[in-house]
């Protein structure tokens, strides 16, 4: 019953978003018309600097599309799962498949690729079906980064592999959890300008997207299943461990024996948690590639946060991230919902002229095809622009000013807190879910930030808000009702 409930106040507030977006039109979507016969499933979208779009699609079609007369141009083919591109020119890009990190390139200048070039496959393949690599993208010191996915327990591999082979990578007697038989499947690897590629992080299931902030801070989604309670945002530094135990046969100088067999405390001890985890069923199911806001303000008042895309929703996830205590956590939110958006939003870029075109896929996946873009209509959002951390409770900042009444009602701030378990079980119930009363509420000058003093604040939880009819000072409602901030670690007066 309870939970019957719950859904039905999920969908009303899901309603209202909607209604509330439609009605405030700051954002609209547009689709792009495919190439006739092209199986468009989208793995991967950028711009070359002359502002055509180029995008890669999983049954091994490279293309390029010109906005400016909805052209479209086939540049190559006969990839594998290409699932990730990096511009190097107009006539040069890195493209990830399936077998390789491969170069691709007009040599001669006629617009179609005539040189397809290894890079680097020093790594594992067993020719399992769940073997995807995603990325490139680039530091500012040059150096690559691409992400390799485990091994799905639902297959096997081939008597013909790649690397190595080592069993310990691999539940002992079940086929049910992902593993990590071959080198490095569930890292996160860095290719150097010298052309070495070296692991850098590991303990990942399925990292659907990487990306860098504009601080240059790497970041990666993870996907909810067997070690991952529900899908996180990680902050992806070099040597941590991110959860899902099958990669670690791959450290160096590893002597543990079966990572599957040591004690969940032992590897939760190693862990370095999700600085953003994304509610299962309520905010992401999947998550894709996390892209930073650089516009400069032409996408809107969110420059510098991360947008998320989502494979089993119409939506495009918002993220508003701050340190506390040295390290990333913060808040994710609704940016985008349904009016037109698609499914199977796997692949986000940031056009010349600041809208933000979004790459579909289906491919074997809950999703959808094709390539749409969101563009901002220079209305401002009426919407929640941060939510912070503070010693005894969390600041809501606001995209405009408030309307006082509403915003100081206490009956308009819902919170609850839950955490999901670590455990080998594919997915988590929310644990120890507790009704969190607001104490307090207080406005700034401008009416743009309000300050929300908690009954109690606890580490390691999830606190979602439900906001209740809360306007503007000009009547408009508020976009999103729903935001979820991932509390690792306390504030107190010293940070």
């Amino acid at each position: 019953m309870t939970r019957r409930i719950l859904t039905g106040v999920l969908f009303c507030v899901l309603i209202q978003t909607l209604n509330a977006q439609e009605k405030n039109g700051s954002y609209k979507v547009e689709t792009i018309p495919m190439p006739e016969g092209l199986t468009s499933e989208t793995g991967g979208v950028e711009f070359l600097p002359d502002g055509r779009l180029v995008a890669c699609f999983t049954r091994g079609e490279v293309m390029t599309y010109e906005p400016s007369t909805k052209k479209w141009k086939l540049f190559a083919e006969g990839l594998h799962d290409p699932l990730g591109i990096l511009v190097v020119s107009n006539s040069e890009l890195l493209i990830i498949q399936r077998p390789e990190l491969t170069r691709v390139k007009d040599t001669d200048g006629d617009g179609t690729a005539d040189l397809y070039e290894k890079v680097t496959d020093d790594f594992g393949f067993s020719g399992n079906y769940h073997e995807f690599n995603y990325g490139p993208v680039k530091d500012k010191d040059g150096n690559l980064f691409i992400a390799l996915n485990s091994s799905s327990g639902a297959g096997n591999i081939r008597p013909e592999v790649r690397g190595e082979i080592n069993p310990l990578g691999r539940e002992n007697g079940s086929k049910g959890q992902m593993f990590s038989n071959v080198p490095y499947r569930g890292w996160v690897m860095k290719l150097s300008p010298d052309g070495v590629l070296k692991p850098f992080a590991s303990g990942f299931r399925s990292p659907n997207g990487i990306g860098f902030d504009l601080d240059g801070n790497l970041f990666a989604t993870d996907n909810q299943g067997d070690w991952i309670g529900t899908s996180p945002l990680h902050h992806v530094q070099e040597g941590k461990f991110y959860g899902h135990p099958a990669s670690l046969v791959w450290q160096k100088g590893w002597s543990n024996g079966n990572p599957f067999l040591l004690p969940v405390p032992f590897l939760d001890s190693m862990r370095t948690r999700g600085a953003v985890l994304f509610p299962h069923g309520i905010m992401a199911n999947s998550p894709t590639q996390p892209l930073c806001d650089n516009t400069g303000g032409r996408f809107g008042p969110y420059s510098g946060q991360l947008f998320i895309g989502e494979m089993n929703k119409e939506r495009i996830v918002r993220v508003m991230l701050e340190k506390v205590g040295g390290e990333f956590q913060g808040a994710c939110i609704p940016f985008f919902d349904g009016n037109g958006l698609r499914k199977g939003n796997n692949r986000l870029v940031f056009g010349p002229d600041g809208s933000l075109w979004i790459g579909q896929n289906s491919h074997g996946w809950l999703g959808d095809q094709g390539i749409q873009r969101i563009v901002f209509t220079g209305k401002q959002p009426a919407d929640v622009y941060t939510m912070n951390l503070t010693e005894k409770g969390f600041d809501l900042t606001f995209t405009q000013p408030i309307d006082e009444l509403t915003a100081t009602d206490p009956a308009n701030f819902k919170f609850r807190h839950y955490y999901y378990k670590y455990h080998n079980k594919y997915g988590s119930e929310q644990f120890d879910v507790q009704n969190v009363p607001v104490t307090a509420i207080k406005i700034s000058d401008d009416r743009k930030k309000i300050s929300l003093t908690l009954s109690t604040l606890k580490p390691g939880y999830v606190y979602e808000l439900t906001l209740g009819n809360i306007k503007t000072s000009k009547g408009d409602e508020l976009t999103n009702k729903i935001i979820c901030y991932t509390l690792n670690k306390l504030k107190s007066a010293n940070f």
